[in-house]
């Protein structure tokens, strides 16, 4: 910075991530406006901007920005975090290259923009910074209302009061002038440390939902409010907010208020293009002259602007906007000033008939007092207004909405204000149903977004309580407030609330408690949303008897906390609910419920967005209801195909693992069976069908079921393999190829155990002795479903004390990594440093050997069979070998 005074210093880091540069241009523009440095804001922004993107998203590292203030102007610097950057070396001078290529183009900017700029280089950041020079300001006035004679110039009192009021940074009243005491009542140490809310009035700006805590947190803020006095009258105000911050870094807002009516004090003036002197200015264009300039550039803005302007205009306590449908069938309230607007906001009403129609939509009216006609204009029940006057919104003839101003009063409006008020009207029309059109295409662009995410992220799962939880988040805000997802099992069950979310977490049990105290919505398969009044008035009843027993226990402070989740959940779905059919397959499956807090309404175009994304979930929530039934057929069918559990063998230990390769499969290509034959002798089998899933493990059943059966019938080892090779020939073009190792075992008086085993095409097995060698118990023979005519044979084994038999698929043998595989020699090896362990010790190192060989998950089944006979020098009972498998 040179010689320059810091006078002030603004620092954030940003994550790198793409939301980032939004929030960077945010901060550096809130800073720069906080201190009053307008005039270099948006050059500041656009340079923030590319030099933010370049670290967040070109660079990949987070970024640091600092803002530093001096009298002159104000320098901001972007550090990044790329670990291992080039140091540029000296050249003659920067080349940026084409200003539409992406590199470069930052520092490309900071050279057209910025009074001066550099960059730095450390081993681990790049700080790039710029400098903004405030222009000269020359001196006079920068901007000014026209010369008006002095009959038109605004009217005060005999004083303008100014009120000072600083607001701290946590909403409470730090100082308070003699002119907010004369103008309200208060002494100042009447409201100083109390909260400014206690005191005003605020109207919700539609559409923004600015409240006041909102407005006191920015940089500048004016508009029209209400102060309540000592005497309880509310006082119209017009304020204009500054946020400061002190020498210690502190921020609070300084407020200057004066009354409504004397707002031109402290309005800001409007801007009107500068003429040279002696030429006439351009002819006034009469939708400025009633909006004003600038006119706000969003539909919200522009209504708002418009019913203010409109009760200004009438002299009026309200005024208010309403908004017709496509169809024109319906109003809609979209703006209002001096009406409970968060109670009105997004209400609807009837053009044409119906209760509460709204009968005066298409031509002026005026009504000199409501009480003598009660329901004439349903927006303004029960506010207190009695004179109204109400114009249409019309373009190419066409009704677009309607345009009303009211006063407490009776017979304050005739044809004359009507007139005023639609010559206004004819002005504005075209531009609110512009700026109309073009919120309507930026909504559907959004919906057309929000659907796509919705269906990409349902049809992400075939889970069913996955996708009612995804139904739920996908509404809860976006949507609505609270959403509760009612699902119907089959045509005979009643609706079952499955599901319920609120924004608020903590409203969320006593939101489930009164929903399930109610009837659920009727199963209706119409399309499109209904109103279910249920909840609202059951949380209505709720919150009477509570208060009604409240009675006398003292402030809200002594409340127990049931009667304040009582309260707070009639508040929650106080306002209107919908119910939407899940229809699938031309079946009703459920209910989806979107409810809005107390006296909220829904606005057409989220109810047609949410039956859009009803008819969505519908279809992926039968999928999921399908997609479980079929897989619980599917693995019941497969529990069918493995053995009921493992024989307890005397004086021998089994121990089975078995894994089926594939999501969800339980039983596959391979099997293993260990049954008794007959008394004192045991038969058991290990295979591999060719393939995997349910063609391979049909082929499981049958041979595991035809083992049993010929064993059992008498049949020796190769008689009975010969037989099974056979019935799987039979089988056709279903029939596939087996490889098995069949045995037969037989526990010995002296300890020892006899086996008689074939192997037929199956890797061999291994027998592993107490002094720790590892050789081969059975010779390769043919394998099965290949060739008719098989001469089989069977060998002889004998397994020793403390002896190992070990039996595998190859789903072990084949396990790889890359080009290297397990194999004979590896299993042989593992094997060999299992001496002495148990049966079920041998399986699992087996298994801890192969998924340790290989970081993939397995692509073939596996299973592995262990027999080992116990030392008899053991001292206790030898274990019957059932074991978990």
């Amino acid at each position: 910075m040179g010689s320059a005074v810091i006078t002030a210093r603004a620092a954030a880091t940003f994550d790198p991530v793409g939301r980032s540069v939004a929030t960077a241009r945010a901060f550096v523009r809130d800073t720069l406006q906080g201190w009053g440095y307008t005039d270099v804001v948006d050059d500041a922004v656009v340079l923030t901007s590319e030099l933010v993107t370049n670290a967040v998203v070109h660079a990949g590292t987070a970024a640091d920005v600092l803002c530093l203030r001096t009298e002159d102007g104000v320098r901001v610097e972007i550090s990044d975090h790329y670990p291992e950057r080039e140091i540029p070396l000296q050249s003659t001078g920067p080349d940026f290259g084409s200003p539409d290529r992406e590199g470069g183009r930052g520092l490309l900017l900071c050279a057209a923009l910025a009074s001066r700029w550099g960059v730095e280089y450390s081993p681990a950041h790049k700080h790039v910074w710029f400098q903004l020079d405030l222009p000269d300001r020359p001196v006079g006035i920068r901007s000014a209302g026209p010369l008006l004679p002095v009959g038109l110039l605004p009217v005060t009192d005999e004083r303008v009061r100014v009120a000072v009021v600083q607001i701290d940074s946590l909403g409470a009243i730090a100082a308070w002038n003699d002119d907010a005491a004369y103008l309200f009542g208060y002494a100042a140490d009447q409201v100083v440390g109390k909260q400014l809310t206690d005191l005003t009035a605020w109207p919700q700006t539609p559409g923004t939902n600015t409240g006041i805590a909102d407005a006191l947190r920015l940089s500048r803020w004016e508009g029209s409010y209400g102060i309540r006095g000592a005497d309880g009258r509310t006082i119209p105000v017009y304020g204009s907010h500054l946020r400061v911050r002190d020498t210690q870094g502190e921020p609070s807002t300084v407020c200057l208020l004066v009354r409504d009516y004397e707002r031109a004090v402290l309005q800001s003036p409007v801007r009107t293009p500068v003429t040279d002197a002696g030429t006439e200015s351009r002819k006034t264009d009469p939708f400025e002259v009633f909006i004003g300039s600038p006119a706000p550039d969003d539909l919200d803005g522009l209504l708002q602007r418009t019913v203010e302007r409109a009760r200004d205009m009438l002299d009026a306590d309200a005024a208010f906007l309403l908004l017709a449908t496509d169809d024109e069938t319906e109003l809609e309230v979209r703006a209002t000033t001096g009406l409970p607007s968060a109670r009105q906001r997004f209400a609807r009403v009837p053009v044409e008939a119906g209760t509460g129609r709204y009968g005066s939509a298409r031509m002026p009216a005026v009504h000199e007092d409501l009480d003598a006609v009660p329901g004439a204009v349903p927006l303004l029940g029960n506010t207190g207004m009695r004179s109204v006057v109400t114009v249409p919104l019309k373009v190419e003839g066409r009704l677009t909405g309607s345009l009303g101003v009211a006063a407490e009063a009776a017979g304050r409006y005739s044809n004359e204000e009507a007139l005023r008020l639609q010559f206004a009207a004819d002005r504005i029309a075209l531009a609110v149903e512009s700026a109309r059109l073009g919120e309507l295409e930026r909504l559907r662009r959004g919906s057309l977004s929000f659907l796509v995410e919705a269906s990409d992220l349902l049809a992400g799962t075939l889970d069913r309580d996955q996708t009612l939880a995804l139904m739920a988040q996908m509404t809860v805000p976006t949507l609505a407030t609270w959403c509760a997802v009612y699902t119907i099992a089959d045509q005979s069950s009643d609706p079952y609330l499955s599901y319920v979310l609120h924004e608020d977490e903590e409203l969320i049990d006593g939101l489930k408690a009164l929903l399930s105290k109610i009837a659920p919505p009727d199963p209706v398969p119409a399309p499109g949303a209904r109103s279910w009044s249920a909840p609202s008035e059951a949380a209505h009843q709720a919150a009477l008897r509570t208060s009604m027993r409240s009675i006398g226990l003292g402030d809200a402070g002594s409340l127990g906390a049931g009667i304040r989740t009582t309260l707070a959940t009639a508040a929650a779905v106080g306002g209107e609910t919908v119910v939407l059919p899940l229809v699938a397959r031309n079946r009703v499956i459920g209910m989806l419920t979107l409810g809005k807090p107390s006296d909220d309404h829904f606005r057409q175009e989220i109810l047609e967005l949410a039956e859009d994304l009803s008819r969505r979930a519908a279809l992926a929530l039968d999928n999921a209801r399908l997609y479980s039934e079929r897989m619980a057929i599917s693995q019941s069918l497969q529990r069918s195909l493995l053995p009921p559990g493992l024989p307890d063998v005397p004086n021998v230990e089994i121990e089975v693992i078995y894994r089926a390769a594939g999501e969800g499969n339980e039983v596959g290509g391979d099997f293993y069976d260990v049954f008794p034959i007959q008394d004192g002798a045991y038969g058991f089998a290990i295979g591999d069908v060719c393939g995997t899933g349910p063609e391979a493990a049909a082929v499981t059943g049958l041979a595991r079921h035809a083992l049993r059966l010929l064993a059992r019938e008498g049949f020796g080892g190769p008689a009975v393999l010969e037989r099974l090779n056979a019935a799987i020939l039979d089988e056709g073009a279903r029939s596939r190829f087996l490889t098995l190792l069949y045995g037969e075992l037989w526990p010995q008086e002296d300890g020892s155990a006899l086996l008689k085993v074939v192997c037929a095409g199956h890797p061999l097995p291994l027998r592993l002795r107490q002094d720790g060698s590892v050789e081969a118990a059975a010779d390769p023979q043919p394998l099965l479903g290949v060739i008719e005519d098989l001469e089989l044979y069977e060998q002889t084994v004998t397994l020793d004390p403390g002896d190992v038999l070990l039996c595998v698929t190859d789903g072990v043998t084949e396990r790889r990594e890359g080009t290297r595989m397990l194999g004979d020699d590896g299993l042989a090896d593992v094997l060999a440093t299992c001496t002495g362990l148990t049966a079920g010790a041998v399986a699992a190192r087996i298994l801890r050997a192969v998924e340790r060989f290989a970081a993939d998950p397995a692509s073939d089944d596996m299973a592995i069979l262990a027999m080992r006979v116990p030392e008899p020098q053991a001292g206790r009972a030898l274990p019957g070998g059932s074991a978990d498998r």
